[in-house]
């Protein structure tokens, strides 16, 4: 039986593009390859029966401040946010820590002598954060209806994080958070455009938080894929689809899937040209992931890490551009800078009473099989001596293994494609309409499109507008 479009892929940008269209009163079906959905949004117990470990993403500040998902009733569908009274730490050698705080103002408290430059850059980004973001999260090429605004982010956005932290900051605190922020691209912090992660993420922190889902991030895609068949869509799991001719006739055909896998897949239903370009998008550097189950919380030395969701273990800017140069250099630093997320002091249903998670990771080149095991631990003891003795079980994942989770994280990129050069502005290929393809009834809406990596459902609310524009007739 025809229906009207098909989406591959059950992450949440294939789950908003199958939301939106379902909204248009047209008929979809996603087919997920695995046999959970969620893509990016999954949990699952990894270590010991009672431990709750998201399998990816762990912290949602995009999730939360998405203008589609803010528009659907995710909390009737059981989505709740929970907000950790510190949004990110950035423990130092010597025992203080920097806080990202909800407040602009405490924030800049915590930098010292870098407090008014740190309220000039971020207050006026956060006082029109509703503004900003409904132009960063349409394509590059839009006609902007906040140009100055834009311009406020973008300036700055454009340069390396390095120079802009060395710019506008004198000392090794605020530095430091900087400087954790900008890692987040997955790139040497002297690469362009590093400072608009910095910024887009600090703005983040303050205008709505860095919350987690009660439950684990399985609750994003519960809730999405809960709407989606309230509203009639329907979801096919353990379906891997590997050619055309597998997928059902429909008008609308969306791909939350690599440029790679799209390529494969469509094959010859795709121009030469438009192809070749899918063939070039390139895959940045991949994580090496693992998970904790612990008999107690994090003997952390700052007092902010034992209150922060999110902590940064990197040390000054200075050690945090060194490891993540060796990164994009092929090679696996001594010192990583590693990602920390504690869901479990704030949502006790992730661990039995008195214990609990710890989810971590560090960036290493792409199909990377080195274990970085000793290295993550190493740099969470060097903030929180006495970690190891608290460790009651670990699941390790390297890039294959990561990859093997999720078919789009290709090397282990959990980011869906590098941000370095023009791909930071252009994914997969610079056009008006990036989600549409030469053939009319096919479209890509994974996080391969603007406004890119992220659990915002952007990508796939934008290619889904475009398929109801470009196939569908509807304004």
């Amino acid at each position: 039986m025809s229906i009207d479009a098909a989406i591959i892929g059950s992450g949440p940008n294939g789950l908003a593009a199958a939301i939106e269209l379902a909204r248009a009163g047209l008929t979809v079906r996603i087919h997920e390859a695995e046999p959970t959905i969620g893509g990016g949004t999954r949990s699952a117990a990894l270590t010991l029966p009672g431990f709750v470990h998201d399998l990816c993403s762990a912290i949602h500040p995009l999730g939360a401040a998405s203008p589609y998902f803010r528009t659907l009733p995710l909390k009737d569908h059981g989505l709740e946010w929970i907000h950790p009274d510190i949004p990110l730490a950035h423990p130092l050698d010597d025992g203080s820590a920097v806080a990202l705080r909800r407040s602009v103002e405490e924030t800049a408290r915590g930098l010292g002598d870098d407090a008014a430059s740190y309220r000039r850059i971020a207050g006026p980004l956060a006082a029109d954060w509703d503004a900003l973001l409904s132009e960063i999260m349409k394509p590059m090429l839009h006609v902007p209806r906040h140009p100055l605004l834009l311009a406020r982010f973008g300036i700055p956005g454009m340069f390396p994080a390095d120079f802009v932290a060395h710019r506008l900051f004198k000392g090794a605190r605020a530095r430091a958070l900087f400087a954790g922020l900008a890692a987040h691209s997955f790139l040497p912090l002297d690469a362009p455009f590093t400072s608009a992660f910095a910024l887009i993420l600090a703005i983040s922190g303050h205008a709505v938080g860095w919350p987690l889902p009660r439950g684990g991030s399985q609750r994003i895609a519960d809730a999405l894929a809960s709407y989606l068949r309230s509203i009639g869509g329907e979801i096919v799991t353990s379906d891997r689809i590997v050619a055309f001719s597998q997928l059902e006739k429909a008008r609308a055909y969306l791909f939350d899937t690599t440029p790679r896998a799209l390529e494969r897949i469509a094959a010859d239903k795709l121009g030469t040209t438009y192809r070749r370009t899918l063939r070039r998008y390139a895959y940045g550097p991949g994580v090496f992931k693992v998970d904790y189950a612990l008999a107690g919380p994090v003997p952390w030395r700052a007092s902010e890490c034992r209150r922060a969701g999110t902590v940064h273990l990197g040390g000054t800017l200075e050690e945090i551009a060194a490891s993540e140069k060796q990164v994009s250099r092929g090679e696996h630093p001594e010192r990583p800078f590693v990602l920390v997320a504690q869901q479990s002091l704030f949502d006790p249903s992730r661990a039995p009473l008195g214990m609990h998670t710890l989810w971590t990771y560090c960036h290493v080149p792409s199909g990377s099989t080195e274990d970085m095991t000793a290295r993550i631990e190493a740099q969470i003891e060097r903030f929180a001596p006495g970690f190891k003795e608290l460790i009651l079980k670990k699941s390790v994942m390297n890039t294959k293994d990561v990859e093997s989770k999720n078919a789009n994280y290709i090397g282990g990129d959990i980011s869906a494609g590098s941000h370095a050069g023009l791909q930071f502005i252009a994914r997969p290929t610079w056009a008006i309409d990036p989600y549409a393809t030469p053939t009319n009834e096919i479209y890509l809406c994974s996080a391969a499109t603007p406004p890119g990596a992220g659990v915002h459902g952007m990508s796939g609310y934008n290619a889904a507008r475009s398929a109801l524009r470009r196939t569908f007739g509807v304004a």
